[in-house]
């Protein structure tokens, strides 16, 4: 198999996740912070993915020896140097989880869930019965187990399959159009999440997604079994993004309801 037949294969998934209804919710600010107080966690589980690949692609042990692949280990250290340490709107370093929090707080989403929840988290050993133990909706425990069952598996080209597909792409082109035409936008109003967004698409559009494909090549190369085991994981990493949208698309839908009762 090939990066072309494997992109082939996911097509209908990722047709279905482009075409979701969610895009069609995501209409006001309020939308806005509706989607990132269950979105939030998506953002936060990807770091797992990331820190995942670089233990076993690049050395992070002593003493330190030379690894295989240099062509992967720099591609995770830079997206590690930028999604856990870029620098925000105003120049200060932060990561992108943190950046994204800082703009829930700019538009008024609710962040004490989310920070309440990673104060749980202490351990990899420890993280699924967390999650499972948490208040929780079914679909964000189902969609975070599943990332740490990838990343237990301990397998690169696995985490690697989680880690390139199902994400997000047309979120932040969504997000941008919404807060051009917000009433409260005012002056810099919402400077940081606008600051975020744009910097992930500059990010996953020119270096990320481009150079993510190329590392499930190398990593997979000729291997057959490999290759299969990349298909499986990315379709249910697909399938597990359906069901967080499918979700969260409700959660809009409820907030909607709610809002013009109260009207």
């Amino acid at each position: 198999m090939k990066i072309e037949e494997l992109e082939a294969t996911l097509l209908p998934l990722r047709e279905q996740l482009k075409n979701h209804s969610l895009y069609g919710e995501l209409s006001s600010v309020t939308d806005i912070k509706v989607f990132m107080e269950n979105h939030v966690y998506a953002v936060w589980d990807f770091m797992s993915l990331l820190k995942g690949l670089q233990i076993h692609l690049t050395c992070t042990t002593l003493p330190w020896k030379p690894v295989k692949n240099t062509n992967t280990a720099r591609f995770i250290n830079e997206i590690v140097l930028e999604e856990e340490s870029d620098r925000n709107e105003e120049g200060v370093f932060k990561s992108h989880f943190e950046m994204y929090l800082d703009a829930m707080a700019e538009v008024g989403a609710d962040t004490s869930k989310m920070t309440d929840f990673l104060e749980r988290i202490t351990r990899l050993e420890s993280v699924l019965e967390v999650i499972e133990t948490s208040v929780l909706n079914d679909a964000l425990k189902d969609f975070l187990k599943f990332t740490f069952e990838v990343v237990q598996t301990h397998e690169p080209h696995i985490i690697a399959a989680a880690f390139t597909f199902g994400r997000e792409e047309l979120i932040p082109d969504m997000f941008l159009k919404i807060i051009d035409r917000s009433d409260n936008k005012g002056d810099n109003s919402f400077s940081k999440l606008d600051y975020y967004l744009r910097r992930h698409i500059e990010l996953d559009g020119d270096d990320h997604g481009p150079l993510s494909l190329k590392m499930i090549q190398e990593l997979c190369d000729t291997d057959e079994r490999k290759w299969q085991e990349v298909a499986e994981c990315s379709q249910k990493a697909l399938s597990k993004r359906i069901g967080l949208w499918n979700y969260i698309a409700q959660e809009i839908q409820k907030s909607k309801v709610s809002k013009q009762v109260m009207a």
